[in-house]
């Protein structure tokens, strides 16, 4: 399968169900942390404020996902949201619903084929780096419901290199894809670190 190389200082940080395996010898601070995908849960975006000291970014265009990010962090100066979705180019795009009116999570590729949904923007990483201000990434999370792929190729077409890289491989996704993009990320210096579900944690070599 996949060579798995865990460190002495990965640890879950967030919820049972938001939360991530990182190591946490690599953030300080000083850490630049992106949370690409938030639902209503934002928990780890909040554990990486709370245990560093550092900011975070969240990105999320979902409506719910804004009210949930008014309602939770409107007492953490550290954490910064934009209502964008991550794509590999600036630009708009459809954003499906779940087929389950009560889930949260839209899906630009229309994960479960659905007809349903909103207009938002998009940007890529490098535009949005720019825009902040941001020479490097610390950590980003992609938890994107199926653009993961698209995501990936972009951060490898403008030679984006984030030091801890954690990706939810979204289902129904091909096994052999999710192992192909993995390859791909160890291929170009990543060590895989941890599995957890299908939450995959790289950390660059």
């Amino acid at each position: 399968m996949l060579p798995v190389r865990a460190r002495p200082d990965l640890e879950q940080l967030g919820s049972g169900y938001g939360g991530w395996i990182v190591p946490t010898d690599l953030l300080s601070r000083d850490s630049v942390c992106w949370c690409a995908g938030v639902g209503e849960d934002i928990t780890f975006d909040l554990a990486l404020i709370q245990r560093f000291g550092c900011h975070a970014w969240g990105f999320d265009p979902t409506p719910r996902a804004v009210r949930h990010v008014k309602i939770h962090a409107v007492h953490e100066p550290r954490y910064h949201f934009i209502p964008a979705g991550l794509w590999s180019e600036d630009t708009t795009m459809r954003f499906f619903a779940p087929q389950d009116s009560s889930h949260v999570s839209h899906s630009i590729v229309n994960l479960q084929r659905t007809e349903e949904g909103f207009d938002a923007p998009c940007r890529t990483v490098a535009s949005l780096m720019k825009e902040l201000n941001h020479v490097r990434l610390d950590l980003l999370k992609l938890d994107v419901e199926g653009a993961e792929y698209v995501v990936l190729d972009s951060l490898d077409r403008d030679d984006i290199r984030p030091l801890i890289l954690c990706v939810e491989f979204d289902q129904p996704s091909p096994l052999r894809e999710v192992l192909a993009a993995s390859r791909r990320l160890i291929a170009r210096g990543y060590n895989l670190v941890a599995i957890d579900g299908w939450n995959f944690t790289f950390v660059s070599e």
